[in-house]
């Protein structure tokens, strides 16, 4: 069954990926915003200033955000963004999952099984669009 038309297009098509997109934006606005506060995050082993990382990240933050609300550029978009959330749950969470002990590895495996999901999500919704 095809969802292509009427209301149901729109909720699986337009309003989805602005639903998706959104939350991205804001975060990508708060990288900015608190890039200074955020310097703490990045991992000693990543080369160059920390700062730097923080304001990358929230560009592609808010490049997937802007491209999946336009429908311009999607499959870039999808491919960059679900990119580096995989990079984010396996440099940056799965550490912290097999170091840390109680809450701690609780909220970094939440954390990991949250960016895998995701990146999955912009994967899928990448290519879709581009279709």
């Amino acid at each position: 069954m095809s969802y292509d038309t009427g209301f149901m297009g729109l909720v699986t098509g337009r309003l989805a990926r602005i639903l998706f997109a959104l939350p991205f934006g804001v975060f990508g606005a708060f990288h900015w915003m608190g890039a200074s506060k955020m310097v703490g995050m990045v991992p000693n082993w990543v080369p160059g200033p920390a700062v730097m990382w923080i304001y990358a990240t929230g560009a592609v933050l808010v490049m997937g955000c802007l491209c999946f609300i336009t429908g311009k550029f999607t499959l870039w978009a999808g491919i960059a963004l679900g990119s580096m959330l995989l990079v984010f749950a396996l440099t940056i969470h799965l550490p912290t999952v097999m170091s840390a002990g109680g809450m701690e590895k609780q909220v970094a495996m939440l954390n990991m099984l949250k960016d895998i999901a995701l990146a999955g999500a912009a994967y899928s919704m990448g290519g879709e669009a581009a279709l």
